[in-house]
């Protein structure tokens, strides 16, 4: 699993212009990649990581301030650039792969008790945020 975890001050996703998830900070916006070989219990480690990475203000994490998290699929983390002009989406796992990974993501973060907003998996998102910092992370399980 891959992961692009930004600290914002507020952050959305709109979906047909309606927006279907938000939060307002100090939280995280976190894009999520899956590939063919990741598994239920890297999805647990990326939660629990994620909770407790110390990247919002005074190094305190989300857990320590019961701060939100705003967590979208992204199979785009997965092209590879490397040859051509034209990504490749050959690493990214497929739907019926993915979507479940990213949901136990999400629903391990509610079970240690964060409040989680999502996107719509497969869906074209617009995502709006307010980078505070800059911080910008990749996570890679």
């Amino acid at each position: 699993m891959r992961a692009v975890v930004q600290r914002v001050s507020e952050a959305s996703v709109t979906v047909d212009g309606r927006v279907v998830g938000a939060i307002e900070g100090p939280g995280l916006c976190v894009l999520v990649g899956v590939t063919h070989e990741d598994t239920p219990e890297q999805a647990r480690k990326l939660a629990a990581k994620l909770w407790g990475l110390r990247i919002l203000a005074d190094e305190r994490s989300c857990s320590d301030l019961n701060a939100p998290l705003l967590v979208i699929s992204q199979f785009t983390l997965y092209g590879d650039t490397r040859k051509g002009r034209r990504p490749s989406w050959t690493a990214a796992a497929p739907g019926p792969v993915a979507e479940p990974l990213v949901d136990a993501v999400v629903a391990e973060l509610r079970a240690l008790g964060a409040k989680v907003e999502t996107g719509i998996f497969g869906a074209d998102m617009k995502v709006s945020l307010v980078n505070d910092g800059p911080i910008t992370l990749v996570l890679e399980l």
